[in-house]
């Protein structure tokens, strides 16, 4: 038997001084009201959330909770994972909507046409997020994810937005489809995967690395790697809460509130104070979602 995961809330951490974003989080998936939410990540500096959706019942409540909350912006997207479920069906109802039949490629085709009128809205800053997942879904999946991809890319540049990027051992088809399609002027690389050879790459084509809690696990070197080879002007910081909460709390619920942890162990690995960090990830989400 594996130990029982440990549902109590990890503490509040000590404030930053220099108020930040968390450019990527799930609150309609952690316990607790929006408010209770909100109020808790202010309390210790985290004032502005993004609110990614990953289906679009998810980018249709993204969208509403921002259009309700100034400090929320609001990401619409069908995730990787969604796209095969659409097109092939899921019988085993992993996703949250339980089985699925089968729609096909119109099913996607309708699925998308939802995605881009809500990304007309002005709250919403982002598509996203978007991209591909190998881990998750097998070879008959990757046609599905692929033109899912492409078609993102298409509606974040025609509504001139934000591209939220899920990158899951795919890091060289991303960057393929990327440059096949053009990226749009705003690419953000959400829960940064690859190494410091593909943060050059990034850094070349002017995309942002979003780094998430997993930073901190003691396996996850080359993610550090990473992160000092990044330019400071194209790091951002996330939580992807409820997941990838950052130690000594792994394995225990994530929430924005917990970002301060992961901001001073970037700046441990940057070498420069939390204040200098902060005021790096303030200004670079601000310009990364356009807000």
């Amino acid at each position: 038997m594996s130990p029982k995961p440990d549902a109590t809330p990890p503490p509040l951490p000590a404030p930053l001084s220099v108020p930040v974003a968390d450019s990527h989080t799930h609150l309609d998936m952690q316990s607790g009201t929006v408010e209770e939410g909100l109020a808790k990540a202010a309390s210790v500096g985290v004032t502005t959330v993004v609110q990614v959706g990953c289906d679009i019942k998810g980018s249709r409540w993204a969208a509403e909770t921002a259009a309700a909350h100034e400090n929320v912006h609001a990401a619409v997207a069908l995730h990787p994972n969604e796209a095969p479920r659409i097109v092939h069906g899921d019988p085993d109802g992993w996703s949250r909507q339980g089985a699925r039949e089968a729609g096909g490629d119109a099913a996607l085709d309708d699925a998308l046409a939802e995605i881009d009128r809500l990304a007309a809205l002005e709250q919403v800053r982002a598509v996203g997020e978007t991209g591909l997942d190998f881990f998750r879904t097998g070879p008959e999946g990757v046609a599905a994810q692929e033109a899912s991809f492409r078609a993102h890319i298409e509606i974040a540049k025609r509504h001139g937005k934000a591209l939220v990027i899920h990158d899951r051992d795919a890091h060289s088809d991303v960057l393929r489809i990327l440059t096949e399609e053009g990226a749009p002027e705003r690419t953000v690389f959400h829960c940064y995967s690859g190494d410091a050879d593909m943060a050059r790459i990034c850094a070349n084509a002017g995309y942002y690395m979003s780094f998430a809690g997993n930073v901190t696990f003691k396996n996850a070197q080359p993610l550090r790697d990473a992160l000092a080879a990044a330019p400071l002007e194209l790091v951002l910081v996330e939580t992807d809460a409820p997941f990838l909460t950052p130690a000594p709390y792994r394995g225990r619920p994530n929430a924005p509130y917990l970002i301060p942890v992961t901001v001073r162990a970037m700046a441990a690995v940057r070498g420069i104070d939390e204040d200098a960090m902060a005021r790096a990830i303030a200004a670079n989400t601000a310009r990364a979602f356009g807000y």
